[in-house]
């Protein structure tokens, strides 16, 4: 089917629509990574390892829409154990979600233990800096990889056509570049948020592990699961902040 026929058939909007939804939402997952390993960087290079990030997204993704037809394969069993046939596709996403798993238990480690840092990402000087940004350009490219190519073969599973794939790709990247600082940013006020959005990791990794063992986990139980989890976080902050607000106000009438 030409591009023509696609723009004039409402099947293929309808397809593009959900596609777009779908990446969008695989995305958070990929942006949460992003927002709380570029927050360990320097300041001054937080905003171009973000931006860095999501561009080998997006070049990681177009590039492996190129070879559909080799993506499709990794799906194929390559060898049996424990009762169950592993793909390419299988030890990817067990490795992925095994590095996953390290990090945010790293990170939480890191977050409660308020006197061990020593292997803390953030350095003092120019060159420590410069092996931390490197550092977190290769961590962010690891699960790049490990998401594009669960995006891909979702998006292979939801239409045959080429041109819908690459559309919903750039728009869900293009929304992951929009909101990455503002959520980082978001997640670096708020010390409570970094450590849900800490679980969240936990819990995406052993999602990932679980699949690749095939047992399937429904991507709707995860989602939802993040926003009960959100919205009560949500709730606490709110609580935090009329308290504040009440005991700011105190103190001004006993000046008084």
């Amino acid at each position: 089917m030409d591009i023509a026929a696609l723009v004039a058939d409402p099947a293929a909007w309808v397809a593009l629509v959900t596609l777009v939804v779908m990446e969008v939402v695989l995305g958070i997952d990929n942006l949460i990574f992003i927002s709380i390993l570029t927050n360990k960087l320097p300041p001054e290079h937080r905003e171009r390892a973000r931006k860095i990030g999501i561009g080998l997204a997006l070049i990681m993704r177009l590039g492996l829409l190129g070879t559909v037809a080799w993506i499709v394969k990794l799906t194929n069993p390559i060898f049996e154990a424990f009762g169950h046939a592993f793909s390419w596709k299988d030890l990817i996403l067990i490795a992925g979600g095994l590095f996953l798993v390290y990090k945010a238990t790293k990170e939480i480690h890191h977050s409660v233990d308020v006197v061990d840092h020593k292997e803390d990402l953030v350095g003092a000087g120019k060159d420590v800096a410069q092996m931390t940004f490197t550092s977190a350009i290769g961590q962010i490219l690891v699960l790049d990889l490990v998401f594009s190519i669960d995006s891909i073969i979702t998006a292979v599973g939801m239409t045959p056509h080429l041109p819908i794939m690459i559309v919903a790709v750039v728009a869900a990247v293009t929304v992951m570049l929009v909101a990455a600082t503002p959520l980082a940013n978001f997640i670096e006020r708020n010390p409570t948020i970094v450590m849900l959005a800490l679980a969240f990791l936990l819990m995406i990794g052993g999602t990932l592990i679980a699949e690749g063992f095939g047992v399937h986990v429904p991507k709707g139980y995860i989602y939802a699961a993040m926003a009960f989890s959100a919205g009560v976080e949500a709730l606490n902050m709110f609580a935090r902040n009329a308290r504040a607000k009440k005991k700011a106000g105190q103190v001004a009438k006993t000046l008084h």
